[in-house]
């Protein structure tokens, strides 16, 4: 659908049609196969095995396991109680580092247990930890460091494995972004000690809501297995210290039926990354983040960075396009650095490629949700935005009017 926008009055926020009658949405779930996902809905409820276990999760953890490449993968109620359990399994104190530009769970995790973030920068090519800034923020006080793997996109892993070796402690990853993703030709989910993936509704496999916690180490999935379970082993074994971090059935169904149809997905969104791409080709200010090395991640992001010469900020550009029903987000805005508690732990802590980033990034749809027409019009859409940002009577001159 080409947009239909001829001049600035056109735009929804000073009086126009929105360019989509229904809103379109950043991490709007993806639902394959309707028919597979109630069979097996279907077949938890005639068996009554609802969790604790059941014959889905089972299956799930094993086609996961496969699918990564890895020889455990344990399957919890979320990935923020996956992260949780990693750190007490590993028995960690003191201080994580960790990047500030990341989803505010990723410190909230380790703050419910105990431990305090040491927020690092980021590298501005990939947006994770820069290894640079890693080295220096080493102290004693350090026991573990939690790299993210965002939009899909690994970290530099070999540089960070060589620091966490030098030092003597745990590499382990969030990599709630990155389920599908490689680095070097080996698929995310068996680099570190463990990787924790996400598989909320949000993400490029959901199975409603739910974590994976992915490792080639056989002690430590020998002792999270019954963390996850109160430390119930079995009926007359239980191991040190446990919670309530199980996932039901019903999830397990929605987890296998997406990982059948991941390349249908990932197939999908590469095509929308496309058209976002060729329609935004000639527009400047404008740049891709996750459009580069794509054969190596799950393309389920869609992110762009918003520069100066667009002539509108990234929030600006963010309040025309909810009014064409295009509800594009901003991550990971203001950063965990300046949110409370955190912000008070180092009021004079810098990070300015963290804070550059979270004022300049926007993400756009992806998913069923959309075809390539629509990438193909809210890319169109965007150009003619950054076309008349400036001028008389262009977009900048009339920010703060009342709709005419």
């Amino acid at each position: 659908m080409p947009h239909p926008k001829k001049s600035v009055s056109d735009l929804a926020l000073f009086g126009g049609q929105p360019l989509f009658a229904e809103p379109l949405y950043v991490g709007r779930p993806n639902i394959c196969d309707h028919d597979a996902l109630f069979r097996r809905i279907q077949d938890a409820v005639d068996l009554r095995w609802l969790t604790n276990d059941g014959p889905l999760l089972l299956e799930m953890e094993a086609r996961f396991a496969e699918f990564l490449a890895v020889k455990h993968c344990i399957a919890v109620a979320n990935a923020t109680l996956g992260l949780q359990l990693l750190a007490h399994a590993l028995e960690l104190k003191g201080e994580v580092i960790m990047p500030s530009f990341t989803f505010i769970g990723t410190a909230r995790a380790m703050e419910w247990q105990g431990l305090k973030p040491r927020f690092c920068d980021v590298l501005d090519s990939r947006h994770s930890l820069d290894p640079a800034a890693v080295r220096k923020a080493i102290t004693p006080n350090v026991s573990a460091i939690l790299g993210v793997h965002l939009w899909g996109m690994p970290c530099m892993i070999d540089e960070l494995q060589a620091i966490a070796d030098q030092y003597g402690i745990p590499l382990i990853f969030d990599a709630a972004h990155a389920i599908g993703s490689s680095y070097k030709g080996e698929r995310i989910g068996r680099f570190g000690r463990a990787e924790v993936f996400s598989l909320h509704a949000t993400k490029a496999i959901n199975a409603l809501e739910g974590g994976l916690i992915a490792t080639d180490d056989d002690e430590l999935a020998h002792r999270l297995c019954p963390v996850r379970n109160y430390g119930i082993v079995d009926e007359n074994t239980f191991e040190g210290t446990g919670v309530n971090a199980k996932m039901n059935e019903f999830s397990a169904a929605m987890g296998l039926t997406n990982l059948e149809h991941f390349s249908l997905l990932q197939t999908h969104n590469r095509g929308l990354q496309a058209a976002y791409m060729t329609g935004l080709d000639k527009t400047d200010g404008i740049q891709s983040v996750t459009a580069a090395n794509i054969e190596n991640h799950n393309s389920h992001y869609a992110v762009f960075r918003i520069y100066p010469e667009f002539g509108l900020s990234r929030d600006e550009i963010r309040e025309i396009l909810v009014k064409e029903n295009i509800f594009g987000k901003r991550y990971f805005w203001p950063g965990c650095h300046r949110c409370p508690p955190y912000n008070n732990l180092d009021p004079a802590l810098s990070l300015p490629v963290t804070e550059a980033l979270v004022d300049g990034l926007l993400q756009l749809p992806t998913g069923l949700q959309i075809g390539a027409d629509d990438a193909r019009a809210i890319a169109g859409l965007l150009a003619f935005i950054g076309k008349h940002a400036d001028g008389k009577d262009g977009i900048k001159h009339r920010f703060g009017l009342p709709p005419v």
